[in-house]
């Protein structure tokens, strides 16, 4: 038996030992870098500075009654949302009252217009009675006295009929400007006081919109500070709904005296003419909408626009050397920024170089990388591609 098991471990040692052949791993293809590029050159670039605002009136008015009495009648025009015009009665209050106190101040009137030429003629008699020392002097001062105080009369009776016909006009309310109704607190039969507020109405031969500019916006920006300086065009879009494609011609026609105490900002006023596109057809720009506000800024001059999306961590670029064609990565200093470029200097950028706009993990310095030449595209346009040439063209 050991005989036998030595036997059998024997022919088992020579039938699995035999040397396999191991196949030789296949040898790693050399990767290179593949990216596309884009030109570097100088360029002008208007800047186009956003903001964020809400539409607002620019007169604004509670319309209240100076007459007390019951409303025997209101316009159809005085009713939420309603447009009205300039002179247009919203609100009519009882005038019985007022024109009998008219009435009455009339009859007064013409009662001391009698009483003054009486006075008149008896100061004439007792002039020419003195004359002929048939009366004294005495009977001559109190009938010019008299007289007097007639014409005091009749001043004072002029002064009560006015004011009742000013309280009869009174009981008609009329629209002082042309703009719509916001509020109404007033109804057919309700009793109204002096200085009861009937409803509130607006203006809407134009709209405000209140423009906060930060500190670093300001620089970019030709303001206008004293009455004379030109307006700035500005365009606005509803912020709402980002897809609504109208814009709004506006322009900013003063700033405010003071910064904003929390943050700092100045606030510049843009002018909205027509807001509801009563004479432009345009769609309607509501009080309380909030906007995206794009004003025109200062055009840089001898600079290099970058496709944001080529700018990684806010700062870094990855530029490409001509010669060699050899990946130079860099820091750089954007001296403006929006949602489709970061600006930098002409001469930020060193000369023989191109732009990698393609992403790219690991970027060392001095890298030999491929070219994709069909996908190159110049960078000296961006002053057409800018969101302000653009709006400037379609508008």
């Amino acid at each position: 038996m050991p005989l036998a098991i030595l036997a059998g471990g024997w022919f088992g040692y020579v039938r699995l030992s035999v040397e396999t052949v191991k196949e030789q791993p296949e040898a790693e293809e050399k990767r290179t870098l593949r990216t596309r590029v884009a030109s570097v050159e100088p360029t002008s670039y208007p800047i186009a500075v956003e903001t964020n605002a809400v539409v607002q009136s620019h007169n604004q008015v509670v319309l209240a009654a100076e007459v007390a009495g019951a409303v025997t009648r209101v316009s159809p025009k005085f009713e939420v949302g309603a447009y009205f015009s300039e002179g247009d009665i919203l609100v009519e209050i009882d005038p019985r009252n007022y024109a009998s106190a008219r009435a009455i101040a009339k009859s007064r009137l013409q009662a001391a217009k009698s009483a003054l030429d009486l006075a008149k003629l008896d100061e004439k008699r007792k002039l020419r009675l003195i004359e002929r020392n048939a009366v004294s002097g005495a009977e001559v001062d109190v009938a010019s006295a008299t007289r007097e105080q007639a014409e005091a009369d009749v001043e004072l009776a002029q002064a009560e009929l006015e004011r009742t016909e000013l309280d009869l006009k009174r009981t008609k309310v009329a629209a002082p400007f042309d703009g719509r109704v916001r509020t109404k607190n007033i109804g057919l039969g309700q009793m109204a006081n002096a200085n009861t507020p009937l409803g509130e109405i607006f203006a809407i031969d134009f709209a405000e919109v209140r423009l906060p500019i930060s500190a670093q916006q300001r620089r970019f920006l030709e303001l206008p500070e004293v009455e004379g300086d030109p307006a700035v065009r500005v365009v606005l879009r509803d912020a709402i709904s980002r897809s609504v494609e109208t814009t709004w011609p506006a322009r900013i026609v003063r700033t405010e005296g003071v910064l904003d105490a929390d943050s700092r900002d100045m606030f510049a006023i843009a002018r909205v003419d027509d807001p509801f596109g009563l004479e432009s057809g345009l769609p309607p720009l509501r009080i309380g909408q909030p906007v995206v506000a794009s004003i025109d800024g200062v055009v840089l001059r001898d600079v290099v626009a970058l496709p944001r999306a080529a700018v990684r961590q806010l700062d870094k670029i990855v530029l490409v050397k001509q010669d060699g064609q050899t990946l130079l990565p860099m820091t750089i200093e954007p001296v403006w920024s929006d949602a489709q470029h970061v600006v930098v200097t002409a001469s930020a950028i060193p000369d023989g170089t191109w732009l990698a706009t393609t992403p790219m993990i690991y970027t060392p310095e001095g890298t030999v990388v491929e070219v994709i030449e069909d996908q190159a595209s110049p960078m000296a346009v961006a002053e057409s591609c800018s969101p302000a040439k653009e709006e400037r063209s379609t508008n």
